[in-house]
Order: C-alpha cells, then sequence, then structure tokens
C-alpha cells in the first residue's frame, strides 16, 4: 500500500473551529478536512435533520412525474413498478410500490430475469406490460439509456416515467418524465443520490401533494439507507441526512422483511457497516442466484411469519452464492497465472459456465488480489455478458466508452459497470481494452492508496476521542472513517496469527510507556515478522471497539504495517 497522509488543513482555520465548538484540536482537524469549517456546518454534520433535505421539486421533470402519476390514480389506469434487480433496484421497487398501494390498489411489480433479460428496462418487460393493461411504468435504477425500449412501449400506447442516477447518454429516452439529477440540465442541487433516493424524492413530492410532511415518510427510510450503503454512493449532503435517519429507522422500528434478516443475527446496533456486509448481500442474493422477486416479496411483507420464511429462503441463496463465489474466484485467478498476466494493467477473464449472477463479486475478488481495472465474462444466451470493476482515481466507465466500436452495449459508473459483447468480439475487445487502460492510466494508480488523516501518538487515543468520532457516522464515500498513523510503536511480544490458517493478526502497542493498546489486523497475518525482536514499527489504523462476553474495550483496527 501507498500511504498518503491528507495535507494539513490550515491551522488557523482549525483553531477558530476548535474554539467555535470547544473541541480539541484533532476533533477539529478532522472536520475541517471533511470540508467543515464553522458552527452551522458541523451543527449539520453532527445533528443531520430531515429539514435539511431539497425540495423535491427542484428535480427536473419532477411535476410532469407527479402529474402523470395523480392523473393515472384518477383515471384508474394500473402502474407498473419496474426496477433493476440489484439492491438499490429490488429496495426502490419495494419503496415506490408500497408507497402507491397504500392509496391504490391497481399497483404490480415488475423485475427483470438477470439471465433472461438482462440489466434494466426490456422488450420482455414491456410486452408484459402491454398483456396485463397496464399504461404507466414507473423505472427505478434504470432506464435513462433505454431509448428504443421506451420508444417501443409508447407505440403500444405505454408512458414511462424514469427515476435513474447513473449517468445519461447523449439522448434521454422520450419518457413523460425523466427524472436522474446526473442530467446536465438538472438543477437539482445534490448530485450523489442512489436510484432508491431518486425513488424517495418522487415519493417525498407525491406526499406533499396530499399535504403530508417528510416525517410520515421516515418508515421508508431503511430501504433507502440500504440502498445507500449497497451502492457505495457518497454519504455526504442529502445521501448523509437520509442514510442517517436510514439507520436509525433499520435499529428502532425496521419494516418486517429487515426485521426478519435482522433477527438471524446476533447483533444488537446496525451500522452501515452492518448494512453493506449483511443485509445487502442477502438482498442481493435473491437476483443473483434465483429472481430479484423474492427480495421484493421480502421487503414489502408485512406479516412477520410469512417474511421468516422468505429470509431463510434468501439465507439459502446467499449461502449458495458464497460457494460459487469461492470456486469462480479461484478458477478466475488460476486463469490469470496460467496465461501469464500478473504483469498486465487489466484482468480479463471469460469462461462460459461461469453464474452470471455472481461475476460481479468476483471482479471485486480480483481487483482486491491484483488491483488492476477488472472484467469478469460469462456466456448469457448468444452473447457474452461482463461486469467490471476498477481502482480507486480509474474511470472504467470512460475506459469502456473508448472501446465501444467491440461492445454491443454497456453501463453503469466511474467504478463499477456492466457490458455485452458478441463471441467474436471478446478477443478484440481484450485487447483494445488493454490498451486503452495501459495508455490511459496513472501507473502509481495500480498500488493501492491509503490516506492517512492524522498522525497520533498512543497517548492520544482515549475512549473520550473514540466517543466522539463515533459521532462523524455514517462512515462511507465523502465521509470514510478516520485512518491515523503512529510511528515507531512496539509490540508488548505476544503478537501472534489467529484465525482460519493464522490470517489475521492480534497483537498490544506500545511507545514511551503509552499503551499498551490491543490490535487486530485483519488479513495481516503475513506481517507477524515486522514485530519479531521489539522491532519498532509504523502502524496505520481506525479506533475500533471489541465486543467480548459484554465487555466493551477500545481496540486499533490496524490496516497496513511498515
Amino acid at each position: 500500500m501507498r500511504w498518503t497522509i491528507k495535507p494539513k488543513p490550515e491551522q488557523k482555520m482549525v483553531d477558530a473551529l476548535a474554539t467555535a465548538l470547544n473541541v480539541d484540536g484533532l476533533v477539529a482537524h478532522l472536520l475541517v478536512q471533511r470540508g467543515i469549517t464553522n458552527y452551522e456546518e458541523a451543527k449539520k454534520f453532527f445533528r443531520p435533520e430531515l429539514k435539511h433535505l431539497h425540495d423535491p421539486y427542484l428535480m427536473k421533470d419532477m411535476d410532469k412525474a407527479v402529474h402523470r402519476i395523480v392523473k393515472a390514480i384518477e383515471d384508474g389506469e394500473n402502474i407498473l413498478v419496474y426496477g433493476d434487480y440489484d439492491v438499490d433496484g429490488t429496495t426502490a421497487v419495494a419503496l415506490m410500490s408500497s408507497f402507491l398501494l397504500e392509496r391504490y390498489p391497481k399497483v404490480a411489480t415488475y423485475i427483470p430475469d438477470r439471465y433472461t433479460e438482462g440489466y434494466g428496462v426490456s422488450f420482455k418487460g414491456i410486452d408484459f406490460a402491454e398483456d396485463n393493461e397496464f399504461t404507466l411504468i414507473i423505472a427505478l435504477d434504470c432506464g435513462i439509456k433505454a431509448l428504443d425500449k421506451v420508444a417501443y412501449a409508447k407505440e403500444k400506447g405505454i408512458d414511462f416515467i424514469i427515476c435513474d442516477h447513473h449517468r445519461p447518454g447523449e439522448q434521454v429516452p422520450s419518457a413523460v418524465a425523466v427524472l436522474d439529477p446526473k442530467q446536465e440540465d438538472c438543477s437539482y442541487p445534490y448530485k450523489e443520490l442512489c436510484g432508491c433516493g431518486v425513488g424517495f424524492k418522487l415519493i417525498q413530492a407525491l406526499a406533499a401533494e396530499e399535504g403530508l410532511g417528510i416525517d410520515a415518510l421516515l418508515p421508508y427510510l431503511d430501504l433507502v439507507a440500504t440502498a445507500i450503503a449497497a451502492d457505495i454512493v457518497p454519504i455526504t449532503g442529502e445521501n448523509r441526512v437520509l442514510a442517517y435517519y436510514g439507520l436509525e429507522v433499520i435499529n428502532s422500528q425496521p419494516r418486517t422483511g429487515i426485521k426478519a434478516i435482522i433477527n438471524q443475527l446476533k447483533k444488537n446496533r446496525l451500522t452501515i457497516t452492518d448494512v453493506v456486509f449483511v443485509i445487502a448481500p442477502r438482498i442481493n442474493a435473491a437476483g443473483r442466484m434465483e429472481h430479484g422477486q423474492h427480495a421484493v416479496n421480502l421487503l414489502v411483507e408485512t406479516n412477520y411469519a410469512q417474511a421468516e420464511n422468505f429470509a431463510k429462503e434468501i439465507e439459502e441463496f446467499n449461502t449458495d452464492r458464497k460457494g460459487l463465489d469461492r470456486t469462480i474466484t479461484q478458477e478466475a485467478l488460476q486463469q490469470i497465472v496460467a496465461n501469464k498476466e500478473e504483469e498486465k494493467y487489466t484482468s480479463v477473464v471469460y469462461q462460459e459456465d461461469w453464474h452470471k449472477g455472481v461475476i460481479g463479486i468476483v471482479a471485486s475478488r480480483l481487483t482486491e488480489t491484483y488491483y488492476r481495472p477488472t472484467l469478469v465474462f460469462t456466456k448469457s444466451g448468444n452473447k457474452l455478458a461482463a461486469s467490471a470493476r476498477s481502482v480507486k482515481g480509474f474511470d472504467v466507465y470512460n475506459a469502456l466508452e473508448a472501446c465501444a466500436d467491440c461492445i454491443e452495449q454497456f453501463g453503469g459508473h466511474k467504478y463499477a459497470a456492466g457490458l455485452t459483447l458478441l463471441e467474436e468480439q471478446y478477443a478484440e475487445f481484450k485487447k483494445k481494452f488493454e490498451e486503452v487502460v495501459s495508455t490511459t492510466i496513472d501507473a502509481k494508480l495500480l498500488t493501492p492508496e491509503l490516506h492517512i488523516d492524522a498522525i497520533l501518538e498512543l497517548n492520544q487515543i482515549t475512549p473520550k476521542l473514540m466517543r466522539i468520532i463515533k459521532q462523524f457516522a455514517p462512515f462511507g464515500p465523502g465521509n470514510m472513517t478516520p485512518v491515523f498513523m503512529t510511528e515507531n510503536v512496539k509490540d508488548t511480544g505476544y503478537a501472534k496469527g489467529v484465525g482460519q490458517e493464522e490470517a489475521h493478526l492480534k497483537m498490544a502497542v506500545t511507545k514511551n510507556g503509552a499503551g499498551p493498546i490491543s490490535a487486530i489486523g485483519f488479513n495481516l497475518g503475513k506481517k507477524l515478522s515486522l514485530l519479531k525482536n521489539h522491532n519498532s514499527v509504523a502502524i496505520a489504523y481506525t479506533l475500533d471497539e471489541n465486543e467480548w462476553n459484554g465487555n466493551v474495550s477500545l481496540q486499533l483496527k490496524i490496516k497496513d504495517i511498515k
């Protein structure tokens, strides 16, 4: 890892904020790094309020979307709520459909099949709408590039409202309303909403038409927080408010389906990290292994006994997913080694029988191992489908755009995308992608970077500091957990490898009489030799709490040792 110490904020600004908030210099330093420079900004950061959310009508086409839904209800039309099969899509469908169904009965949901229809709006979905006399489709977390599909629906007398957050192409579909803050001509003040977040803005506008305030929508925020966590969008601005209150709902009054998932865990209070690594993979597993509709069924269920059955079924999907994920990752790693591709700028692998539902996870695992822009391909019908993952600082979406002449279709974000191409295009694409990346990437981006917020001494680490840092949560992109560095520390002599194959490192550190403070380094077992003979080392870490037998103690979570 490359350790990069973040630039020191201007001392005058830090001192002024420390005085204004009556906090010590370290806390003020961390706040200024996050762009918080005065009392009002700090108050908004530490005490997010629902009133900080923007007026939904600031979003382009919001008035058109609301008007069309109100008209559909008045005219007794059938409304189809359509969404992608991942966490963002299924939570958005659960949110929109449950909101509408509380007001109007003629609402149904549709999640495309990952294997027969692929990502986004499908012709099959539109045919389903026509066959069942739906005249309005609300598409969530997809649709911004569905020009031909929306035109096809129009021919059949079916209107579209699109709620998306992906990057638009040069043209947007001719829908009744296109809600996407990333449109260049959309002046909505916050651009980083997830798909479920855009859906939430639409129900916020619909609720306002009924004279309902934002508090009436609190019960929906567990879905929004789950989508924000799973989609790895920045937890800044409006997303921070939504995630903060959504976590409160998850921990106090979650909807029946989320409660059924949580009750399988032995955890009192969930953090955003728990949502990312515990709730989200289970919701995702439905679309990966079977069908995304299973996730929607769980998320809208109000009967607890039935929700428990759905949660058990999804737990089985998740167990199957884990097994496949391990097997395919091993096969992909072997392929990279066998083809002597470790020295390339990219990792591109293909096997026709790999399960399409887990290739995105496998791409993430390969990126962790080789730290290269990565694509994992499998056969999907008569085409090849791939999931792409990138390294920090490199825009894989732009790289794919440069390879557009050998791709059928693609979409996604800076760091994650999906694409399809014809089998005969694969070799040419693989060559072109390597060329594009090797000529455009800054070579240093191929080594993971660890950003360090501040240099600390061990005697500065106190329960009080831990309490304050916990108030910086929820953490995520744009507000990551602070990483500290301490130099010249020594292990007390009892460091050891723990866990399966001693993959993790347990230790206790001291410096100049301060400490010992216990520490754990996950997947750092190989660094044990650095601590022998009381060697002095530098450690990079986050502050953490260890719960054991009902006791809570401060510990360091080691990120790296040098």
